[in-house]
């Protein structure tokens, strides 16, 4: 359950205290991690709960499998899998010019977001670590022997380290390392996805498992999936090409407007998916951006996921988090007084492997809504060949190896051990 912030009472245990912000996918993997390992993390998340449904998310290869097996989770992931996400392309009268198959999108194994970010948080909970949700940081202030943080609601209270592990527009980012203008690079589209009832009167096959249908103009797509945890809504999700927009994020009326301009007079079913627009009170948008920070830490202060090393999609940012995750926590229990050393061994070990996954942000922003229609027919001519195909599912599973360290002389408690303990 959840329990509030208190003043620390008394002499600090030996055990380093480790606050987290962020309780999407990094910060619970990373508390899970750490409680594991003997540490004590905090994880502060600015929402209210936990965040559930969303996008499908999927990890690939050996090396992410491993991972997910050794924390644990491999199985509770099984059970809740959706089986992959097809796509089908259409043209304005709704005939079909491209059709990928489940794996393209879902690789070795697909899970809704909300379903991963709910087995980690209960994971990390059954390990020892702690959660309050509705607060978030104000202030960082590294002293020599921990970082004095302020919150918005809660007293101030020290902590050994800090992780900000808070997504693209990290907060934890801002406050120790620099604004977002220093660090976020747009990478030309933006991207939108929303719930809505579903309307068979759409003459679209919405089955769960029947994938998403979407129709492309240059520099734009527009596709609906049915929801996968409710079968009386469907999900839009859009893209659409465009310079860097000046627009309030914290503004949904504002997105909705982009969108209707963006996407104003297109065929297919577009009016009537952006007429339910006016009753969507789940918007995400943002745009299609990457993140790229010098140093991923900075004295006791560090970042993870998305907040270092980013892609708002395609950027394979959930298994490079959780893999983030994993050897951030390994390191620091093999230096358990030198949080430098760790940091900069965890950096110098995922940095590359990073970077080289954040490249499909802007192919991906490419593939969905290409910006001609030349730029269209090719990716349908190449892709409807099963060569191409196959080699590019092929490819996709090979950039996800990495070479780990065995951090098996830090063993695991298991997770339903006795002295595991909640807070």
């Amino acid at each position: 359950m959840t329990t509030p912030f208190a003043p620390a009472a008394g002499p600090r245990p030996a055990a380093r205290s480790v606050l987290i912000s962020g309780a999407g996918i990094a910060g619970p993997a990373l508390a899970h991690r750490l409680a594991r390992h003997g540490l004590r993390p905090t994880v502060v998340e600015a929402a209210s709960a936990l965040r559930p449904g969303g996008q499908a998310v999927d990890f690939r290869g050996a090396t992410q499998l491993h991972v997910l097996r050794r924390m644990g989770i491999l199985d509770a992931l099984h059970r809740v899998r959706t089986g992959g996400s097809p796509m089908t392309f259409v043209d304005a009268d709704g005939r079909e010019l491209l059709h990928l198959p489940a794996e393209f999108a879902g690789g070795d194994i697909e899970v809704l977001r909300g379903d991963l970010s709910r087995i980690l948080h209960e994971a990390s909970l059954a390990a020892g670590a702690e959660y309050v949700f509705g607060d978030s940081l104000t202030s960082l202030a590294e002293t020599a022997t921990g970082v004095d943080v302020t919150f918005r609601r809660a007293p101030p209270r020290t902590f050994d380290l800090v992780v900000g592990a808070d997504g693209l527009h990290s907060n934890v980012r801002r406050l120790a390392f620099g604004p977002d203008a220093d660090h976020v690079t747009h990478l030309g589209r933006y991207a939108a996805t929303w719930s809505l009832p579903h309307h068979r009167d759409l003459g679209l096959d919405l089955r769960p498992g029947a994938g998403s249908i979407g129709h492309n103009a240059p520099g734009r797509l527009a596709s609906v999936a049915a929801d996968r945890t409710d079968p009386a809504r469907a999900r839009a999700f859009f893209v659409f090409a465009s310079p860097e927009l000046a627009y309030d994020r914290q503004d949904p009326e504002a997105h909705k407007r982009l969108l209707r301009r963006a996407f104003a007079g297109l065929p297919w079913k577009v009016n009537r998916l952006l007429d339910s627009l006016d009753t969507a009170d789940d918007l995400y948008f943002d745009s299609i951006s990457r993140a790229d920070v010098p140093a991923w830490s900075a004295g006791r202060i560090a970042l993870l996921g998305d907040a270092a090393c980013g892609a708002t999609i395609g950027g394979m940012g959930t298994g490079t988090a959780i893999l983030g995750a994993y050897v951030l926590a390994g390191e620091l229990s093999r230096s358990p007084r030198d949080h430098r050393a760790a940091f900069t061994r965890y950096e110098s070990l995922l940095r590359a492997y990073a970077q080289d996954r954040q490249k499909g942000g802007a192919r991906t922003g490419r593939f969905l809504a290409p910006s001609s229609r030349p730029g269209l027919r090719l990716r349908n001519t190449a892709l409807r060949r099963p060569r191409v195909l196959a080699w590019m599912l092929e490819a996709a599973k090979d950039a996800t190896a990495l070479a780990l360290p065995d951090y098996s002389d830090f063993p695991d408690r298991p997770v339903n051990s006795p002295s595991a303990h909640a807070h």
